[in-house]
């Protein structure tokens, strides 16, 4: 190849914007990456992390061939091989497996390390594959089960809003989500909304980086979400402003939803959620009089033990104020219940029914059951809760581990088989953002480094050293994204292949603006549905049910602002930039502890500890301590992060993790 090409693609990664790009190859080299800045939301954008992308599919330590363990495992000592070696000791390996203990005994651990419909956790990848094997199914809840599951059961769909709408919002309320670090893109309609008058308000534990930009921040304690928003429902009623015409039509349970919210006072409302009674009060009266009102509600805030509760009840909020009549009202969580593709994971090529195994419960069902664990997209050890537990389950000698990664991770280092897998750059794949209402196309833009291959195409080489003969087993890229494509559903209606390879991105058919529940819900009656009675509000952790014993400080992870999960964990200029690690700290706690700026110290509980440099802030309230997510262990003091400290436990629905009920203690080192 030679001369320049403009090569349209999409980035991966786990973040709502799924950012359009154009790669600039020369002479068979990707030398530029910038932000597509034709796409109407990512606007030629991209963030922080992504800007580094060219430089992470080239560094040093990029895995470029099949490796075999050679050393202990968790040694991270291996010996390159070639793929007809590995291909060959798989095979044997996964034969024998299923022949003495079934193919439930094989867990194939997907994550979300790619977003991508082929390559990745939102489609096909291996699932034909492990059909044919019979191995246990993965039920992927790391990021937002509990959120899904709560709007489901109000809204009866996760997808809300068109996020381009918030620039017609008069009031917006960014619910425990930190937008200019997770989905930065969204900014830009909120500063058109501004422009327009609207009030912006942070509610958050965490006086973030947005919050110093909205026109409010309230700084809730962590898990008490609901409960403020029964209070604010409280002002409303308080006012008689809610939308009487909208909740006769549309919704159902009114009459015990309303019973539920004026046995939440503003009063009793400031002592749960720690926020002053006047701003909770204050934020009511706008609530009440100020229409469209959007929220913006995103992870963070579902993972606590009452989170899919929160987000079930935020979610009340438009339908009593009938906030879903108005372009630029209602709730956006995510719009991927708007994405209608055809993502048939071919269940009918199973024998028989197998079981699901939860991928935040890998510390406690990676047990003897487990002959197999096959990691892709994922680093549990360092992206999951109780990574001690599942360091020391990984280390079973009769468990068959392969990793299929682009890096030497904590995972890797457990591996029998680490097996070389493409970046974006280097493979085709289709993705929909879950904060916008447009479908990407990757195309490949350069040949892969090394021996590296593609998912898709990994399990095709598999499934012929198998001997497999299910010809589906072997549909090319191409021809899975015209499958993924023919679902017949009208916001697909004349959206090509064909058509996306061309122009890289097209919006589906939705209109503008897009009210997508003004006229009914799609639940089995039509309406939304409030909350029942007494299950409106369920508090966050006591010491107890957080199973770790009297820890006295709530520690919250939230996501970093140059690291996405652990993805770019490795990347020398961000790992700079982010310097070491850092627990915030209000000055009250860190005075009762004798801390000191700066200095480090241990954060502890009965499951762990990691080490931190303290920075005293009252960017936190007291009681409240937070460390940011997304660290390598290996690459950090101690040799953990704060996963180290939590506790592998479920939420109240969709078996979401609890990663912000945490509990802990600090002391200096």
């Amino acid at each position: 190849m030679s001369g320049e090409l403009r090569v349209l693609g999409a980035c991966p990664l786990d973040c709502p914007d799924t950012c359009s790009w154009v790669v600039t190859v020369e002479n068979g080299a990707a030398v530029k990456l910038r932000g597509n800045p034709d796409q109407p939301y990512t606007r030629g954008a991209l963030c922080v992390k992504v800007n580094r992308y060219l430089e992470q599919t080239g560094a040093e330590d990029r895995i470029l061939y099949p490796l075999r363990r050679t050393g202990p495992k968790g040694s991270g000592q291996f010996e390159r091989i070639t793929w007809e070696e590995a291909l060959d000791e798989i095979s044997v390996r996964l034969r024998g497996i299923v022949a003495e203990h079934g193919g439930q005994a094989i867990w194939p651990y997907l994550g979300t390390g790619t977003l991508g419909y082929l390559q990745g956790c939102e489609g096909v990848a291996g699932r034909r594959f492990w059909n044919v094997l019979g191995a246990s199914k993965h039920w992927l809840n790391i990021c937002s089960a509990a959120g899904n599951s709560g709007l489901w059961r109000t809204n009866g769909t996760p997808a809300g809003m068109d996020p381009e709408n918030f620039a017609l919002s008069k009031l917006i309320l960014l619910w425990g989500t930190n937008t200019l670090t997770s989905g930065h893109h969204l900014w830009k309609f909120i500063q058109d909304a501004r422009a327009n008058g609207a009030h912006v308000v942070a509610i958050d534990p965490i006086r973030t980086r947005t919050a110093d930009q909205a026109d409010e921040h309230l700084a809730i304690r962590p898990g008490t979400d609901a409960a403020l928003a029964l209070g604010l429902l409280n002002v409303v009623l308080a006012e008689n402003a809610q939308d009487e015409e909208f909740l006769a039509e549309h919704t159902e349970g009114w009459a015990e939803f309303r019973e539920e919210i004026l046995r939440h006072p503003v009063g009793k409302v400031a002592e749960i959620t720690g926020i002053p009674a006047e701003a909770v009060h204050r934020l009511g009266m706008r609530l009440a009089h100020t229409r469209p009102t959007a929220l913006r509600a995103t992870h963070g805030l579902q993972r606590h033990a009452g989170g899919g509760t929160a987000l079930r009840t935020i979610a009340a909020i438009p339908g009593v104020t009938g906030d879903w009549r108005h372009p630029g009202g209602g709730i956006a969580f995510s719009t991927s219940g708007h994405v209608h593709l055809d993502i048939d994971t071919r269940d009918d090529l199973l024998d028989k029914p197998v079981r699901t195994l939860v991928m935040t419960k890998l510390a406690s069902q990676l047990d003897e059951s487990v002959k197999c664990l096959w990691v892709y997209a994922a680093n549990p050890v360092g992206s999951s809760p109780d990574s001690g537990a599942i360091r020391r389950r990984l280390m079973r000698e009769d468990l068959f581990t392969v990793v299929m990664e682009h890096f030497p991770t904590d995972t890797v280092d457990y591996a029998d088989i680490v097996l070389p897998a493409t970046m974006q750059t280097e493979h085709h794949d289709l993705h929909a953002g879950y904060g916008h209402l447009y479908l990407m196309w990757n195309e490949q833009a350069v040949e892969p480094p090394g021996e590296c291959l593609s998912t898709t195409e990994t399990f095709r080489r598999l499934a012929a050293h198998m001997g497999m003969t299910e010809p589906s087993l072997y549909d090319s890229d191409l021809e899975l994204a015209e499958q993924l494509l023919a679902s017949g559903h009208p916001s697909l209606d004349g959206i090509t292949l064909d058509r996306l390879r061309k122009e890289g991105w097209v919006r589906m058919n939705y209109p503008r603006p897009f009210t997508p529940f003004a006229e009914g819900f799609p639940t089995r009656s039509g309406r939304l549905r409030f909350p029942p009675a007494g299950k409106a509000y369920v508090p966050s952790h006591t010491a107890a049910a957080a199973g770790r014993g009297p820890y006295p400080l709530t520690l919250v992870t939230p996501a970093s602002h140059l690291f996405l999960n652990t993805t770019f964990g490795n990347n020398p200029e961000l790992r700079r930039r982010a310097k070491e690690p850092t627990v915030l700290v209000n000055p009250a706690d860190a005075a009762a502890r004798g801390l000191e700026d700066g200095r480090r110290v241990r954060v502890f509980n009965d499951g762990g500890e990691f080490l931190a440099d303290v920075e005293i802030s009252d960017r936190v309230a007291a009681g409240v301590v937070a460390s940011p997510k997304g660290r390598w262990p290996k690459l950090s003091p101690g040799g953990a992060n704060p996963n180290a400290v939590v506790a592998e436990r479920d939420g109240d629905m969709g078996m979401g993790p609890a990663f912000h009920d945490n509990l802990v203690e600090i002391s200096p080192v």
